[in-house]
């Protein structure tokens, strides 16, 4: 398979596609066409694990990739979460299912693609000849960072470099990253918030000159965010794990469709939905669920995607984004895969801080996705009543998911012509990756340390504390360096 830039002219294998990361053109690489999975195939997922679910999506895409290596390297990164299941689907009532993607080696979804990108990195390299050092440059909001640090530690011919806002990501987040092991990493934190660090990671990415100073030592960039395919495409398999969970659970027949509300920060796990829905999964509706930063909810509504706006800290941080980066794939579906417009859209986004689509774009946005946002009130409100009321802890991303999707389900209640679908909430991260914020909400106690919510969490609710987590307590701080936004090239250029 073929992939194209969603700004026009560059077209490239999967491969290249992955090692690359961005196009030249500052663009991102989307598959030429869509690969689709007849009902037959659906039918004879069923039966299969995790692992060979998603080698059975991922090999419609990755076609170079050997399809046995393939389900060799996903059996040995999903061997790494806990439990027998890497994406567990449970029950929390009639019609409303949580998907959980926090049982991995940095507790949270990210993990669910991180752990596979180095291998595809490095078969990538091996398809293309290349000999030369890979750096990863990352920008994080929270969780992207740590997965990225883990899942390349000390991997041969892979440097990796994060950068994250700093006061911009919780007290766990970053001390998961600040402790960080392997001799292949580094850490660096920005002043300033998320879109400062990821508009940052993008001008390396998009600069002459830069590459030309890394070529010059030996070394080619990849991305580990969402903007590489080879980080999206791992995504779009829990979405298909978990309606084939449904299915042989009894909880619906195959062909029925299936509502998905998603936390929504730079809009990589609802496009993963997306995708799927495009290859033939029966989904019904996408929700995006925004907290108070809701430039999303704003732009599904009226069709104007506005940056210039208040950037809020809240308690969901890896949703603390004003710059949705991978909106520009669907933007650039929406258009009729119009790369000119597309180019002339995110330059305006660069530029002036926001564009437009037209009417007809945004109707045919609406066959597929609804947007909402959530207070940080009602977050802490849904959270506690969902504990009351089920005995179900959630983080705060997931408590914003399920604040939206709450009221999405009873709107369509209400409505005596809307058909009524399940709906599955996608939960990201584990609670005890902000303790403070879920026992604030479980309880209304604050507590100052991170490591006594932790404990208090557990004595509250009995739910397991990862290991990882645990062990923080006592791993020293590596990373202290601080830089400015417009230097954190300078910050590259030291660690190569």
């Amino acid at each position: 398979m073929q992939f194209v830039s969603t700004r026009g002219g560059e077209r490239v294998t999967g491969a290249q596609a992955i090692v690359k990361g961005l196009a030249s053109d500052g663009g991102l690489f989307v598959p030429e066409s869509f690969p689709t999975l007849s009902r037959e195939e659906l039918e004879g997922m069923l039966g299969l694990d995790y692992p060979e679910r998603a080698a059975l999506v991922l090999s419609k895409y990755l076609d170079e990739y050997d399809r046995e290596e393939l389900l060799s390297a996903l059996r040995e990164a999903y061997s790494r979460f806990e439990g027998e299941d890497a994406a567990p689907l449970v029950k929390i009532d009639e019609g409303v299912f949580m998907l959980e993607l926090f049982h991995g080696p940095t507790c949270a979804f990210k993990d669910m693609a991180l752990t596979v990108l180095p291998y595809l990195l490095r078969k990538g390299c091996d398809i293309l000849g290349i000999r030369e050092t890979i750096l990863i440059l990352a920008a994080t909001s929270g969780d992207t960072g740590k997965a990225a640090l883990e899942g390349f530690r000390d991997a041969k011919g892979v440097k990796v470099m994060v950068f994250y806002p700093c006061d911009g990501v919780s007290k766990m987040q970053e001390l998961q990253m600040r402790t960080q092991e392997g001799e292949n990493v580094n850490v660096v934190a920005v002043r300033g918030n998320f879109d400062d660090c990821q508009t940052g990671v993008k001008k390396i990415f998009s600069s002459e000159e830069c590459h030309r100073a890394l070529k010059e030592k030996g070394v080619l960039l990849s991305s580990a965010n969402s903007i590489n395919f080879g980080r999206l495409a791992p995504q779009i398999a829990y979405y298909f794990s978990a309606y084939c969970d449904l299915v042989t659970s009894g909880q619906i027949a195959l062909g029925d469709k299936v509502d998905f509300t998603v936390p929504t920060g730079n809009f990589g796990n609802i496009l993963a939905g997306y995708y799927a829905k495009r290859m033939g999964l029966p989904i019904g509706t996408l929700v995006c669920a925004s907290n108070k930063n809701n430039v999303l909810t704003e732009f599904f509504r009226e069709g104007n995607y506005n940056s210039k706006r208040p950037f809020f800290k809240t308690m969901s941080p890896s949703m603390d984004i004003l710059v949705s980066s991978n909106l520009e794939r669907l933007v650039f579906e929406m258009s009729g895969r119009d790369g000119a417009l597309t180019k002339e859209r995110m330059e305006s986004l660069a530029k002036n801080g926001q564009y437009s689509v037209r009417a007809e774009e945004l109707k045919l946005m609406r066959k597929s996705f609804v947007a909402g946002c959530t207070s940080e009130d009602d977050t802490v409100d849904c959270m506690y009543e969902f504990f009351t009321e089920y005995g179900y802890p959630m983080d705060t991303h997931t408590g914003v998911a399920m604040s939206v999707a709450e009221r999405y389900r009873k709107k369509r209640e209400e409505d005596p012509a809307a058909e009524q679908r399940p709906m599955v909430v996608i939960s990201t991260a584990s609670p005890y990756k902000f303790p403070q914020d879920v026992l604030y909400a479980l309880t209304g106690n604050d507590v100052k340390d991170s490591f006594k919510g932790i404990k208090r969490i557990n004595l509250l609710t009995a739910m397991k504390v990862p290991e990882n987590l645990k062990a923080l307590r006592n791993k020293p701080l590596r990373f202290k360096t601080v830089t400015a936004a417009d230097k954190m090239f300078d910050e590259v250029l030291k660690f190569v």
